[in-house]
């Protein structure tokens, strides 16, 4: 989950429902006015329109969770002015006459389609007043029910997602929206169904635009002069947020260009050639890595350069094209060493950063003046952030254009040429390009100056809760990726990104908020494209997502959503938290930070935290730490037999998660293991709060080397941050998204150090952990690692992604050969020792010691079989693990205190 306040004509492969045959009578226009209230209204349910409690869910059913009255009707008003005055509702209306639908709820159809209102009663839109839904749909409405003698019993604003899909969802969905360049004219296309009016703003000229029926696209054509101009588009629709009707200038959720902070749209042929860097159109990419074997770096663009001293081009697009620069030395070492990807966090167009270096602000504070454990920094820092350069990004406002702040010049087209230039330059580097792309929520909604979707089609971009309020669950104003044309969008900017950028890979933001049916819509749209006709090959392109399960969603309570469990076997990968918490300890929100897990000392080296318990009680948690982390390795899956650390024979689904099956997944591949991301502390700043305090810097690298090594040696995909091989810290802060590049920032040289001690992290997302942080800050000599320390776990961590990459063991792919060629020979056994797990897999076997001694583990059946360590650690940079020894005849491996060691067969 983020932390953040956080074109393709592509047919979007959603569920609509069949057009009827249209009707042709006409309904009859009354004005109602006001009338004393009666006794009976005393009774009523609420007569609040600034509330959305029925749902027009197709062109013949509204929805209501109200069921009080006798008569019930839809009443709509073009211009407005609907209001409830002294117990009744006042203006003039035109009304749409309801029944109750047969059985007085939705039918199976209807609930299958929308489970969140299985309780709602169902009305019928009499046949007589049908032919007016298009025509209702552009002005006020407003549902209402009265009693026999008239009386208004409930009134409430009606939503319109539902009927908006069945009227024009089939057309719309297969329509081609944003610019399109033929035949040297120019095409401009916006999909407003509700729209009363919408006209084209271009070029200093206003350009009345048609309104196609069957989809509701309003369109314009014009000459090829339109090329390169800057436009917007001037809507004039009913705005249920403030219950009027308002003209809009909005910019186009199409984009494929814009001006300086996303002002304007700009009418852009992304296959023009002037667009395209020297060598793009036959861009050699390194060989697809198939999702189950990738290795991944998660990196943001400006944190990768902005501090490095050998950068021409600081925080820009253009650092990943300096083959010279220190980051692009180490991401070479790392591809060389078995990384495939690095993954980009959002690199769209964002909502909450000046574009214009002349308008972003920088702390005025002398920062490196303040104490290591000082509140100054992060005081000084937070002041600047509003208008800062940084951001994580998790704040969308368009969704197909990349960030301007990351170009030489955020006007116009350069971030377009340059943001290719990056991946062509990460391709030569020997890797493929991941974007996170963040299609759940936008940076704001209603009419906001930064709300787009939500001011060209009110109520549907977003999705709403049951009285009609905008969703915010995931931090921000959630979109509704279950409506049709929301589902398009998402299918329809990631295939550009494919298409026409080249990128390789989509990490989808908080993904259990999509539908299955729509992330699986994406899947089927990628394997479309082709190297002949489009330039690219969709097949290679990897996806993978958060699939959590929370907010309104959940449960797959509105869809059957991309979750965890549901992705399984879909060949799109979901993070597994899993193995995260039981290598950390506890989870990323406990009160006390000093929560120990495997790899932090729990039972082996305890710290001073009572909220670890007893030693009793922290031997059985690492047992079951142990068994999370062995269903890791086996990729998650939920299959996948072995003997727990209790003795009995389970699967993977059997172990226990925090009430939920430990292993979810189908086949290796369905499960993205990691040890830290963007989200919550890094590794390093993890083990601060965890490990006793006195551990040594070179002990603290150790035990990070041994995180890394439990997701990189597992089956499937693995992801790091960048920079956790160089025990990058934040000085201790969780939640960097707006921290700016003081906390953020990567020291590629290690003389620069690892940012540990950067003061207190900011008030906002740490002030109840400061009593934590502060002694630990306050020690920043003892935990600031030295060169041997931050040099020697890259190349440790390096050595082991040779060992996985190489070795085809890691590499199973299905469930049977991950239970024929791995298993864990100890566990469950009187030698399963606390803090060691032992595997064993096709000719290796690997010792995992978190504990601070050397430990010997005897596997009986290895007796009188030839290991050895592994060669690429026998050669390697750890001296440490070289002195790992095995006994033939007694089949016993012997490895030292906090140390992975990998031997072969033979």
């Amino acid at each position: 989950m983020t932390g953040s306040p956080r074109r393709a004509a592509v047919t979007v492969a959603l569920a609509l429902l069949a057009a009827t045959v249209p009707l042709a009578v006409t309904a009859t226009a009354v004005p109602t006015a006001p009338s004393a209230p009666s006794a009976a209204a005393e009774q009523a349910d609420p007569l609040d329109l600034s509330t959305s409690r029925a749902q027009w869910i197709d062109r013949n059913t509204v929805a209501w969770d109200r069921g009080t009255g006798t008569r019930h009707e839809l009443l709509y008003a073009p211009h407005g002015g609907l209001t409830v005055e002294n117990g009744d509702i006042g203006g003039a209306a035109h009304r749409l006459r309801l029944t109750p639908a047969d059985g007085g709820g939705l039918t199976d159809a209807q609930k299958a389609k929308f489970p969140h209102l299985k309780g709602y009663a169902a009305f019928t839109v009499d046949p007589r007043d049908r032919h007016l839904a298009r025509t209702a749909l552009t002005g006020q409405l407003v549902a209402s029910a009265r009693s026999a003698d008239g009386t208004l019993r409930s009134a409430t604003g009606v939503q319109i997602q539902g009927v908006l899909d069945d009227l024009y969802g089939p057309a719309a969905t297969r329509a081609i929206l944003g610019p399109r360049f033929a035949h040297g004219r120019v095409t401009l296309a916006v999909w407003a169904p509700t729209a009363q009016k919408v006209s084209l703003g271009i070029g200093g000229r206003t350009v009345r635009m048609h309104r196609d029926r069957a989809s509701g696209v309003w369109s314009a054509t014009g000459p090829g002069s339109w090329s390169g101009k800057a436009y917007r588009y001037v809507v004039k629709v009913w705005a249920p947020s403030i219950r009027k009707v308002v003209t809009n200038k909005v910019t186009d959720p199409y984009s494929t260009a814009l001006t300086t902070d996303s002002e304007r749209s700009l009418a852009v042929d992304l296959t023009a050639p002037d667009l395209a860097p020297k060598g793009w159109a036959g861009l050699r990419k390194p060989k697809a890595t198939p999702l189950r074997d990738a290795q991944i770096q998660e990196l943001h663009v400006r944190d990768f350069s902005v501090a490095d001293r050998t950068s021409d081009h600081p925080g820009k697009y253009l650092a990943f094209t300096e083959e010279q620069s220190d980051g692009m030395k180490h991401l070479r070492r790392l591809a060389r060493a078995g990384t495939s990807y690095v993954h980009l966090l959002p690199v769209f167009d964002m909502g909450t950063v000046p574009e214009r270096a002349s308008e972003q602000t920088t702390p005025d504070c002398d920062l490196p003046a303040y104490a290591a454990d000082s509140e100054g920094q992060q005081a000084c820092v937070t002041k600047s952030a509003g208008k800062d350069a940084y951001n994580w990004g998790y704040d969308p406002l368009h969704h197909t254009v990349p960030e301007g702040s990351y170009a030489s010049d955020p006007e116009g087209t350069r971030r377009t040429v340059e943001f290719r230039k990056m991946v062509q330059g990460l391709n030569g580097a020997g890797l493929r390009t991941v974007m996170d792309v963040v299609y759940n929520h936008t940076v704001a909604s209603g009419q906001s100056d930064k709300s787009v979707l939500d001011r060209i089609v009110p109520g549907y971009y977003q999705r709403l809760d049951a009285d009609g309020a905008v969703a915010t669950s995931t931090c921000c104003a959630n979109t509704a990726p279950e409506n049709a044309m929301m589902g398009k969008l998402v299918v329809d900017s990631v295939v550009t990104w494919a298409r026409e950028y080249k990128v390789d890979g989509f990490r989808f933001d908080l993904m259990g908020h999509h539908p299955k049916a729509n992330i699986l819509a994406v899947r089927k749209a990628l394997d479309a494209l082709t190297p002949a006709k489009d330039g690219v090959d969709g097949r290679s392109i990897v996806l993978y997502g958060e699939g959590w399960n929370f907010g309104e969603v959940a449960d797959d309570a509105r869809f059957v959503q991309a979750t965890q469990r549901n992705m399984a076997g879909t060949g799109i990968a979901t993070f597994s938290d899993r193995s995260r918490d039981a290598l950390r300890g506890g989870g990323p929100f406990d009160g006390d930070p000093g929560v120990q897990g495997f790899a932090s000392g729990l039972y082996t080296d305890p710290n001073a935290s009572k909220s670890n318990g007893t030693p009793a009680e922290q031997k059985a948690r690492l047992l079951h730490y142990q068994d999370l982390i062995k269903v890791g390795l086996t990729g998650n899956l939920a299959d996948y037999t072995f003997k727990d650390s209790a003795g009995r024979t389970v699967k993977g689904a059997d172990v226990d998660y925090n009430g939920a099956p430990a292993g979810y997944a189908a086949r290796p591949g369905d499960a993205l293991s990691y040890a830290d991301a963007h989200d919550n502390e890094s590794l390093y700043d993890a083990l601060a709060f965890k490990l006793p305090k006195d551990t040594t810097t070179g002990d603290r690298a150790r035990m990070q080397v041994l995180a890394m090594a439990t997701a990189a040696l597992s089956q499937g995909p693995a992801l790091s941050q960048a920079g956790t091989d160089l025990l990058r810290s934040k000085s201790l802060d969780r939640n960097s998204f707006d921290s700016g590049d003081w906390f953020n920032t990567i020291n590629w040289d290690c003389r620069a150090g690892n940012g540990f001690g950067r003061g207190l992290p900011p008030a906002a997302d740490n002030k109840d952990k400061w009593p934590y942080a502060k002694p630990l800050l306050s020690s920043t000599s003892e935990l600031t690692p030295n060169c041997t320390d931050i040099d020697g776990t890259s190349a440790a961590y390096r050595d082991l992604l040779r060992i996985r990459t190489t070795e085809p063991a890691f590499s199973l792919a299905t469930t049977g050969k991950v239970q024929s060629e791995l298993s864990f020979p100890l566990s469950g056994t009187a030698d399963e020792t606390p803090g060691v797990i032992t595997m064993k897999l096709g000719d290796l076997v690997v010792v995992f010691n978190a504990g601070p001694q050397t430990q010997r583990q005897r596997v009986v059946a290895a007796r009188g079989t030839r290991y050895a360590l592994h060669p690429i650690q026998r050669s390697g940079s750890d001296r440490t693990v070289t002195s790992s020894t095995y006994e033939r005849r007694s089949g016993t491996f012997s490895v030292p205190a906090r140390t992975v060691a990998v031997f072969k067969r033979g």
